[in-house]
This record gives C-alpha cells, sequence and structure tokens, in this order.
C-alpha cells in the first residue's frame, strides 16, 4: 500500500524577468514553470492549483476573506515494515536479559 506526502506552496503571483521573455503572461509561465521544476527535481509531483478563501485579521476586531492561490505537490513515502517474525525474535532474545536483571526470589 503506498503512502504519500503533501506539500501545498503559495502560486507565484508575479512573473520572472529573463532573456528573451518579454510579455507579463510569458514572464508570469516562465515563474510557475521553474516553480514545478524545482519542485520535481525534489521528487514532488504536481497535482492541481486551487482558490482557497483566507480569513485574516482587519484591524482590532473584525476579519475579511481574501482567496489565495496554491499548488499542491505530493510524493510517495517509503514506509518500512517490520515483520512480525523479526519483532518476536527481538522479544525472545529480550527474555533473558529481563530475567537475569530482576530480584532473585525471597526465601524464607
Amino acid at each position: 500500500m503506498s503512502q504519500f506526502e503533501y506539500k501545498v506552496l503559495p502560486a507565484p503571483t508575479r512573473g520572472r524577468k529573463a532573456a528573451g521573455v518579454k510579455t507579463p503572461e510569458a514572464r508570469f509561465a516562465l515563474g510557475l514553470e521553474e516553480t514545478l521544476n524545482d519542485m520535481a527535481r525534489d521528487g514532488w509531483v504536481y497535482l492541481r492549483s486551487d482558490i482557497l478563501p483566507s480569513e485574516e485579521r482587519q484591524g482590532l476586531t473584525s476579519t475579511h476573506t481574501v482567496y489565495r492561490s496554491v499548488l499542491v505537490f505530493q510524493r510517495e513515502v517509503t514506509v518500512h515494515h517490520i515483520p512480525e517474525t523479526d519483532v518476536l525474535q527481538e522479544d525472545v532474545a529480550a527474555e533473558p536479559l529481563a530475567q537475569s536483571l530482576s530480584p532473585p526470589p525471597d526465601r524464607d
């Protein structure tokens, strides 16, 4: 059975300048592309982008809702399963040590 971990990053809000990239749309796409490729190098797989509400304080007593764009990534987590026989062997091996450390029975 596979298990996954997830990472959520704020989506870029500004483009990145580069040689030959002139329009705002192309700069924005470049920023997004660099983020996706950076995460992929670390083993993260892009799943989706979402726009989610976030309540933020406004002044001392009120709040307002702001919508945030996020990028969602996942990667598989390696789970090491210890077979039951290994656990049983460790427990059996530890029993003589535990018995030797216990105080001797009272003799009357």
